[in-house]
């Protein structure tokens, strides 16, 4: 393993906490948050993020915000699923 993937990892998960404490002070108190962070190299290509799973359309939701410089790609998304 690199110095720099293990930097990329170390940064997405430094990343993904930092949102979800952020989120949580919201008062989401009813919903189970999963944050996900994709870091990718910018090399002139795009960046496709897929994700699938089972939940209400009605009570959950997500959100997500994208970033680019002349280095990297990043991509944040937080998924709300209401809890009962």
């Amino acid at each position: 393993v690199s110095t720099q993937s293990t930097w990329g990892a170390n940064l997405c998960k430094e990343l993904a906490k930092s949102i979800q404490d952020k989120v949580k002070t919201l008062g989401y108190e009813r919903y189970k948050l999963v944050v996900q962070v994709v870091i990718t190299e910018s090399r002139g290509q795009g960046q496709r993020v897929a994700s699938r799973c089972l939940w209400d359309p009605e009570e959950d939701n997500y959100a997500h915000a994208h970033f680019r410089n002349a280095s990297l790609m990043a991509t944040a998304i937080v998924f709300g699923c209401y809890w009962e």
